[in-house]
């Protein structure tokens, strides 16, 4: 019963706000996505990830081999939803990146926090870095059959990451006031992202359920199952054990159907994969939680 309420405590903050934005879209409110997902992902994202490496007490050792287990994921994950796709005679350009990459922002930053607190969030702030950096690469090149790295360059995220590990590798401290405001403005990113990813849901438009509904069933028994074996490999403590398998157990990226849209893949197939694992992950966040907590 302590762990159902506990399971309870975590997840119930994180589909409230995504259940505010899909509300706020069904009332015929306005809400501009371009403009709130550019101030969480340019500002408040950034100042969250700086502070959070900054302030943690997780060895940068711990934090390192975290990023390691990460990047091997993603590696396992690139071949392995390669010969799924394959297998099944589907368009690698529109179901490669979504098969690959999970929501480790929207939902798997909130889920962190909540779970575990600021250390868990200093443990799932590498993982959501790694999957900036694929994203942004791998998973632009594996649509668009090109990608520049150096865009990069330009991402607040990318910056702020390799700033706050500095800064925790030399124990530095930025002053108080400036700690202070930037904590403050960090705030702002959890319940932006979340209401977002609901609004987000609210307008696309999704087809081929019955696809959509098998290929989120494989992909999150996939992810998970490589998540748990990889953490298993590299002996994590139980922490970031449980981090790694939140992550990569969160639904498909809404930012893959973005790309999709952008590069002209099947945008609405993509839809349907972000739109059934996160109605899945009302059920499978909480397992997965169950068992990691």
């Amino acid at each position: 019963m302590n762990l159902a309420l506990t399971v309870l405590e975590i997840v119930a903050p994180v589909f409230a706000l995504a259940a505010i934005g899909l509300a706020w879209v069904k009332l015929g409110l306005e809400y501009r996505v371009e403009f709130v997902t550019r101030l969480a992902m340019s500002v408040a994202i950034p100042a969250l990830i700086f502070v959070a490496l900054m302030e943690t007490d997780v060895s940068p050792a711990a934090l390192s081999q975290v990023t390691i287990a990460t990047v091997v994921i993603y590696a396992i994950l690139t071949a392995v939803m390669w010969g799924l796709v394959s297998a099944g005679r589907l368009d690698q350009r529109t179901w490669h990146a979504p098969l690959v990459m999970s929501n480790t922002g929207n939902i798997g930053l909130p889920l962190a926090f909540f779970a575990y607190g600021p250390e868990g969030l200093a443990f799932a702030v590498p993982v959501f870095a790694v999957s900036t950096i694929f994203g942004f690469t791998v998973g632009v090149g594996m649509v668009s059959r090109s990608s520049n790295p150096l865009t990069l360059i330009k991402e607040p995220m990318v910056g702020a990451t390799v700033l706050g590990a500095l800064f925790l590798w030399q124990g530095w401290k930025t002053p108080e006031v400036f700690t202070n405001t930037l904590t403050l403005i960090g705030q702002m990113g959890i319940p932006l992202m979340l209401i977002t990813l609901g609004v987000a849901i609210a307008r696309i438009s999704p087809s081929n359920i019955g696809r959509a509904t098998l290929l989120s069933v494989l992909k999150i028994a996939i992810c998970v199952g490589v998540a748990a074996a990889v953490g298993a490999t590299f002996g994590l403590a139980h922490m970031p054990f449980g981090i790694l398998v939140l992550q990569f157990g969160a639904p498909a990226a809404v930012t893959s159907y973005l790309i999709a849209e952008k590069y002209g893949a099947d945008a609405q197939s993509v839809a349907g994969l972000v739109v059934v694992t996160t109605a899945l992950s009302i059920i499978t966040l909480p397992l997965i939680l169950a068992v990691v907590l």
